[in-house]
């Protein structure tokens, strides 16, 4: 990048770890006279963002810019997500994925609001995170630029090691250790855990090292749990007849859960860029969300309906996991996602045991089952128009079978 070309001023996601904080400093170095906004955004860290506006301030920042987006992450990211129902590869509940767009279009926002002409992120190369921040920094905002100082070939820092020792020089403290490097992320709606003994595919994680969220089997109660919870159009609206806003319900289900164990996933995800990766997970709250929420999915939508949205869901997962939020086919699956929830609204029951989620009951005033048609009562059923359906369903199989011995 020319000095013509080089930002004046650039809003930088910021959240303490280890790579933003090194790259506060460096931004400095590369481009003289530049202005650094710090952005970091509460999506529920916990204690993670404590003092952060001083040590952004000390690692360079000329601004900081602190937004609690808990209670809009949960009910404008997560739950529309949720009725979706969106998994991806099977196991993995997105926590990360659904977290960058929020950043990225505040990232956005603030920019506009202090004069930015760049906006800015820590995310590797190798990464999907990369691709989640600049693809809505692309859709929002295409006329600011994009700094991503891990694909800058002057970026000297090309590992984890190398990044702390750069943070040991400069004087920056960092939550991190050359014994206990972790890649870590969280948020209200899961926490994830990469790098170590974890990058290897055969072996086994250390649990007490890496679990946060959730309690070890071993550690958790000998006597189940079961949590209800209300949901109003596809949105979770109460715990245990207790209404509570979307932050406060996901926070509540994360107690109940990790006490529990529930939530917890090892896997090897296909990253967008091509190269698997093993993480490990802790999702409490949202998997006994997406209990609840298929329990009373299955009783509350229509079987062809319920069955192609399945399908769509998969689609929907892969969107979000590749960052593509504003996409307007995002959009457009959410519109029919919301149509099949409208009726989505009743209790489910769900119990928690050693690491067990189970949807054990649900009610609905929206229903569509029917206790006298389920029942083996053949009582007010014609059981004459079976043998027509069967005879019509399966002709196709016949008239095939018959080709075959011609």
């Amino acid at each position: 990048m020319t000095a013509e070309n080089a930002p004046k001023k650039i809003v930088l996601a910021y959240s303490g770890g280890l790579d933003t904080s090194v790259i506060l400093p460096w931004l400095k170095e590369r481009y003289p006279g530049v202005k650094l906004v710090a952005f970091a955004a509460e999506l529920g860290q916990g204690s993670e963002l404590s003092g952060i506006e001083d040590k952004a301030r000390k690692s360079g920042a000329d601004e900081v810019v602190v937004m609690d987006l808990q209670k809009e992450f949960a009910e404008q990211y997560c739950f529309p997500m949720l009725r979706a129902h969106a998994i991806y590869e099977q196991d993995y509940l997105l926590g990360t994925s659904i977290a960058r767009p929020l950043i990225a279009a505040k990232q956005v926002e603030v920019a506009r609001q202090t004069g930015a002409d760049a906006v800015g992120h820590g995310a590797t190369g190798k990464g999907n995170d990369q691709v989640r921040f600049e693809l809505t920094y692309m859709a929002l905002a295409p006329d600011l630029k994009i700094i991503a100082p891990w694909k800058d070939k002057s970026f000297e820092l090309r590992d984890r090691e190398s990044a702390i020792e750069y943070a040991e020089k400069h004087g920056i403290p960092i939550p991190v250790s050359k014994k206990k490097i972790y890649s870590q992320d969280r948020n209200l709606w899961h926490i994830s855990h990469e790098g170590a003994e974890i990058e290897d595919p055969n072996a086994e994680p250390n649990w007490d090292a890496c679990l946060t969220m959730t309690s070890p089997l071993a550690k958790t109660p000998d006597e189940s749990e079961i949590v209800a919870v209300e949901f109003e159009a596809g949105n979770p609206i109460a715990v245990n007849g207790q209404n509570l806003a979307g932050d406060k319900l996901i926070a509540k289900l994360n107690e109940i859960g990790g006490r529990h164990g529930v939530g917890v996933a090892l896997l090897v995800e296909n990253r967008l860029i091509g190269m698997k990766s093993r993480g490990v997970y802790e999702t409490p709250g949202g998997t006994i969300l997406y209990e609840a929420h298929k329990a009373l999915e299955q009783i509350c939508i229509e079987r062809d309906t319920l069955h192609f949205k399945q399908q769509i869901a998969l689609k929907y997962a892969e969107i979000v996991y590749n960052g593509q939020w504003f996409h307007p086919l995002r959009e457009s699956l959410q519109a029919f996602i919301d149509h099949t929830n409208a009726t989505v609204t009743g209790t489910a029951k769900v119990r928690l045991y050693k690491g067990r989620a189970m949807a054990i009951g649900a009610t609905s005033r929206h229903t569509l089952y029917d206790s006298k048609l389920a029942s083996f009562s053949m009582e007010g059923y014609d059981v004459t128009a079976a043998r027509g359906f069967i005879d019509l369903f399966g002709l196709p199989m016949k008239v095939a079978q018959q080709a075959k011995r011609w």
